[in-house]
């Protein structure tokens, strides 16, 4: 069986630095909110599915397309395929929605969606990802949580 890769050569981008923990990450006391940062903490180590290298390091995710709101615990997270026409594309967003859902405390709503623009099946993709159904559904699928493990899968 031949693999066939869409996008052979995708742009790479230059990784953020990590973040410098305070004196205040360290102390179990004190209530800090989440952030658009330690969301995307939490998801820029996810492996792309077609290729060896990481959701940041192909500007898959970005931190500001991260909003968090403590308030309403909800969570919304925009992604850009690295072309128009990724078969992956819904695969990225499970893959993000099951890192998001095994990570953060079971309070917040994920939301995942492509950004504007940036797909042309957009919308279908993100009805998919709305769907609660259909995502759990997805997720009993041996094969596809698999894939979706190995690429949530951090290596240290």
């Amino acid at each position: 069986m031949t693999t066939n890769i869409e996008n052979l050569n995708p742009k790479l981008y230059k990784k953020c630095d990590d973040r410098e923990l305070s004196q205040f990450d360290e102390d179990e006391d004190i209530v800090d909110e989440f952030d658009s940062r330690e969301v995307f903490d939490l998801i820029r180590n996810i492996n792309d599915p077609e290729h060896p290298l990481t959701l940041e390091e192909l500007n898959v995710v970005e931190q500001n397309n991260i909003e968090v709101d403590n308030n309403n615990n909800e969570i919304n997270v925009q992604f850009t395929p690295t072309i128009p026409h990724c078969s992956m594309a819904t695969l990225i967003g499970l893959s993000l929605q099951v890192q998001l859902l095994r990570t953060l405390p079971p309070r917040f709503k994920v939301q995942v969606k492509v950004s504007p623009g940036t797909h042309a099946s957009e919308h279908a993709i993100n009805k998919q990802l709305a769907d609660k159904e259909r995502v759990a559904a997805a997720l009993e699928n041996t094969s596809l949580i698999q894939v979706i493990n190995q690429c949530i899968a951090v290596e240290e």
